[in-house]
């Protein structure tokens, strides 16, 4: 009889969601899966039989699963202690790179470093992203597998530009001196003191000398070489006014071998916007800043909100050593779960629309936490004893079409 497939259907359709409930429960531990839900649709027979009212005339034929809905809400994100672990707070996926060379989407976040220091997911996958040259980040670049291994190094980055802030006491006497001292870097990372010594000439001017240990510098002989002079002038309120007969710092020809002569712009700020002054404070050096740095190995790293990864180095310099890249789609339920939490774009998704976290509608990342499950154990709970009770009501109608069945062969004998 055509009536046991309408059952049978119910069964098929019960089944399916005891697995569906089933490996939801299974991976109620899993970081970064999402809850899935299937949703059926009755089948009906395409009758053209009509009534005297002429509505049509149709039998239920059954049931039958008519999608698969992802639950793509967010987890909750737990921390982990762990700097390579990540989530994405908000819509997006992570971009990774399979053996093979395929880009993968995932919302799980447990990465860590492999043997050369690219961060990789626990299957092998590569975290792709945007690389990052002397600290500078290029967005517009192809995305590549991010560094983040202890053997990451930064060359030395010679001194360019000097900075200090300070305060000379506008009640010193004339012929009376103060000083600053700030450090710079040449070529090959090694620091030289340079010391900044003013000296009152008369009401509101001072003159200032740049001095460099002799030690630094190729033939030089005493305990310093001058290697900048110039004049400061200053207005009745205490604001740098102008300077006149500077001579640009330079230090010339370095007993290291490093590139030389080493130029150095500043140190007092623009002539728009001074960083010293002289007032009836005592003299001090608040400040005092280069643009160099020695070179140094990857210590620690950490993420940024927008996915940028910076790392500490040996030298005590923080750089941008990449930009974890996170994906959009402007249909997530259209994507393909292909296992080991990985999606793949079809047709019904769209293609993946990349870019910086926090922009374009994407999440931001949280370094150091990754995305719990979103299962909800009661709920799947209350989803799994009415897919048992649905699967014991369609058994019970097979039995009673079979009774009725063999009632009418019964009748026939």
């Amino acid at each position: 009889m055509g009536s046991f497939s309408i059952p049978l259907s119910g069964l098929s359709a019960s089944q399916d969601q005891l697995q569906s409930v089933s490996n939801n429960l299974a991976n109620i531990d899993t970081d970064g899966y999402k809850d899935q839900n299937l949703t059926f649709g009755d089948v009906f027979s395409q009758s053209t039989r009509t009534n005297g009212a002429g509505n049509p005339l149709q039998t239920g034929y059954g049931v039958g699963v008519s999608s698969t809905v992802s639950d793509f809400s967010e987890g909750s994100l737990n921390p982990t202690g762990s700097s390579s672990n990540m989530a994405i707070s908000g819509n997006g996926f992570f971009v990774t790179q399979s053996p093979t060379g395929t880009p993968d989407y995932t919302r799980t976040g447990d990465f860590t470093t492999n043997k050369a220091g690219q961060l990789t997911t626990p299957n092998g996958e590569l975290l792709l992203g945007y690389p990052a040259v002397g600290g500078v980040v290029n967005t517009a670049g192809t995305l590549q597998p991010l560094q983040v291994g202890t053997g990451v190094t930064i060359p030395a980055v010679a001194s360019t530009t000097i900075g200090i802030t300070a305060n000379l006491d506008s009640t010193t006497a004339i012929g009376g001196t103060s000083s600053s001292s700030v450090a710079v870097f040449d070529s090959l990372g090694a620091v030289h003191d340079l010391t900044v010594t003013y000296t009152k000439t008369a009401s509101n001017t001072w003159t200032y000398a740049v001095t460099v240990p002799s030690a630094d510098i190729t033939g030089a002989t005493g305990a310093t070489t001058p290697v900048g002079s110039g004049t400061l002038n200053f207005d009745t309120s205490g604001t740098l006014a102008s300077t006149t007969g500077v001579v640009p710092i330079t230090i010339p020809t370095l007993s290291d071998g490093a590139a030389s002569p080493l130029n150095l712009t500043g140190p007092f700020g623009s002539a728009t916007s001074p960083t010293i002054t002289q007032t009836a404070l005592a003299d001090a050096t608040s400040a005092a800043t280069t643009d160099g740095f020695a070179s140094g190995t990857l210590s620690t790293f950490t993420v940024q909100p927008d996915g940028t990864i910076e790392g500490t180095f040996s030298s005590g310099n923080t750089l941008a050593l990449g930009q974890v890249a996170v994906a959009s789609f402007a249909n997530t339920q259209g994507l393909a779960n292909t296992g080991n939490n990985n999606y793949q774009p079809t047709a019904a998704s769209g293609a993946a629309v990349i870019g910086v976290a926090g922009t374009g509608g994407r999440g931001t990342v949280a370094g150091g936490y990754v995305e719990a499950s979103n299962v909800n154990i009661a709920t799947e709970f209350a989803k799994l004893i009415v897919a048992q009770q649905a699967y014991s009501a369609n058994a019970k109608s097979i039995t009673t079409f079979n009774q009725v069945s063999q009632a009418t062969i019964a009748m026939l004998q």
